[in-house]
């Protein structure tokens, strides 16, 4: 509209000598757009030149170009170390004695690493150089913790055992070769390789990794660190050969080196059955995982409806409604847990009554296949310190120095004259014959109990006087008495090596054992090197 008025006010302008009835019209006309071009320009003042941009010569320096706002990166949250579990300290004198043909003894390739009769200091574990702190001692191999956090191994290392590589090229020699040299010191044959502790590469573990202790199987071996995680490495095996080791359907039958078990936290201790393993939380949650054939997981295995037939080699909660306990120990292919209020829980393979629990005991295949209270430990008027498992038997030690024995008799597993024993504490065939104590006994004439092992069918049991004494089945000489006649009754292990020592700690394999001490006369350690 402006614009139209304003072109009709330039055209009346024109006329060189208007009327005076035009001249109204025009000024009436003029006045608003006047008052509307005085208000716009009020409304909207008009916006100040702008400098002409200055063009730039080529020679003209630009200066350096803007800054950037830094970028910040944010830091990863560094958490503080939370150390759960103490590392063992007192150096140990190593004592071993048994077959050794499997190389389970660690004393190197010479002959006479076979067939040691009676304990000998294995001079390859010096306190000195060494410095051994805790030992685990498996079916057929060993592993051992040093004062400076290293995994030292030997033995068998067909299934990965040893958790490192043990190929060797010089081949192994005829043991009854003509030819071979007959003096104490020549070669056995054996692989050196196995037969000589070596460390576990500490490449294989993340740097700072602080272990406090080892427990080994038939195949297996874990490890325990300060801030209670488990490393685990060989594998299970089952009646018709090898399970495996992780649960992952892809995952190597054989774990020929260390991993990382990633569902394990916080935990304090670990025991090893012969091809099952147990872990107990700071909070008292136990974990089981492994072969169960023999239910020695704590619940009832049917494989032909599993999806996933390695589901049992992941550690899961043991199924019980009881979630606090504060102990764990294993047999061969049975387990123990001890809970709050002192009370000793069993499971497992019960064919000769090695869980305690006399209902079903001596049967065909007889299993226990959920933990239960063993009634006959936990009415005693004492405490339950330590237990350890074999084959067919088990042994319990009490607060007040009792040794407790119960299980398979025809091998003289249990150390009992069976003429003192009472009926009613054993179970007998159709011929009357006592072929089971299931009735937890305490044995004569050994002291003041402090400790004790169960191999697959001899044990050792060490008193408060660092004294050791054994029995059971001697045919590789693994009770230390020099003898392959089966030791029927508690026998006081004495010779040059140990005599005057304070034995603390003693392990069972199938055909040897082991007896430490500390080295150099430190504190007694009432309750063992492996921290039970």
């Amino acid at each position: 509209m402006a614009r139209f008025i304003g072109l009709k006010t330039r055209f009346l302008t024109r006329i060189r000598t208007p009327s005076l009835k035009a001249r109204e019209i025009a000024e009436a006309m003029a006045r608003p757009v006047a008052a509307a071009t005085v208000k716009k320009t009020r409304a909207t003042p008009k916006a100040p030149a702008k400098a002409p941009r200055k063009r730039k010569s080529d020679d003209e320096d630009e200066g350096p170009p803007p800054t950037k706002k830094a970028r910040v990166t944010k830091q990863p949250v560094v958490r503080p170390k939370i150390v759960i579990n103490q590392v063992p300290t007192q150096r140990l004198d190593v004592f071993v004695f048994g077959e050794g043909s499997s190389s389970e003894l660690g004393l190197g390739t010479a002959k006479t690493a076979i067939d040691v009769k009676r304990p000998r200091l294995n001079p390859l574990l010096s306190s000195r150089d060494v410095g051994v702190v805790q030992i685990a001692a498996g079916g057929m191999h060993v592993a051992a913790l040093t004062h400076d956090n290293k995994i030292l191994t030997w033995g068998v290392n067909d299934n990965g055992a040893l958790g490192r590589d043990t190929e060797w090229e010089g081949g192994l020699k005829d043991m009854d070769d003509n030819d071979s040299d007959d003096s104490d010191n020549s070669d056995s044959g054996l692989n050196p390789k196995e037969a000589t502790p070596i460390q576990v590469p500490a490449s294989d573990f993340p740097e700072g990794t602080v272990f406090t202790k080892l427990s080994a199987g038939d195949s297996h071996t874990l490890a325990l660190t300060d801030e209670g995680l488990v490393y685990g490495w060989g594998c299970f095996r089952k009646t018709d050969g090898i399970f495996g080791f992780l649960p992952e359907e892809d995952a190597p039958i054989e774990q020929r080196s260390p991993v990382l078990l990633p569902n394990l936290k916080n935990i304090t201790d670990i025991t090893s059955g012969a091809n099952h393993a147990m872990a107990i939380d700071n909070k008292g949650l136990v974990y089981a995982w492994g072969c169960g054939e023999q239910n020695q997981l704590g619940y009832h295995i049917v494989q032909r409806t599993s999806t996933n037939k390695k589901n049992t080699l992941k550690p899961s909660p043991l199924r019980t409604r009881l979630k606090a306990y504060k102990a764990i120990y294993t047999g061969n292919d049975h387990s123990f847990a001890i809970d709050t209020k002192e009370r000793v829980w069993g499971w497992g393979n019960n064919s000769f009554g090695g869980t305690g629990i006399a209902d079903g005991a001596g049967d065909d295949n007889a299993s226990v296949y959920t933990p239960q209270i063993v009634k006959s430990l936990s009415l005693l008027n004492d405490t339950i310190i330590h237990m350890d498992g074999g084959l067919h038997h088990s042994i319990a030690v009490t607060a007040n120095g009792k040794a407790l024995v119960w299980g398979r008799v025809d091998g003289q597993q249990v150390g009992l004259d069976m003429s003192t024993v009472p009926d009613s504490s054993t179970i007998q065939d159709d011929k009357g014959i006592k072929r089971i104590v299931i009735t937890p006994t305490a044995l004569p004439n050994i002291g003041n109990a402090i400790w004790a092992s169960a191999g697959t069918d001899h044990t050792i049991v060490i008193n408060d006087q660092g004294h050791a004494f054994s029995w059971g089945l001697s045919a590789t000489y693994q009770t230390g008495q020099g003898t392959t006649v089966d030791v029927k009754y508690p026998t006081y292990i004495d010779n040059t090596a140990v005599r005057g020592k304070m034995l603390n700690w003693s392990g069972c394999g199938g055909q040897y054992s082991i007896m430490a001490a500390p080295a150099t006369g430190g504190p007694f350690l009432t309750n063992g090197v492996d921290g039970h």
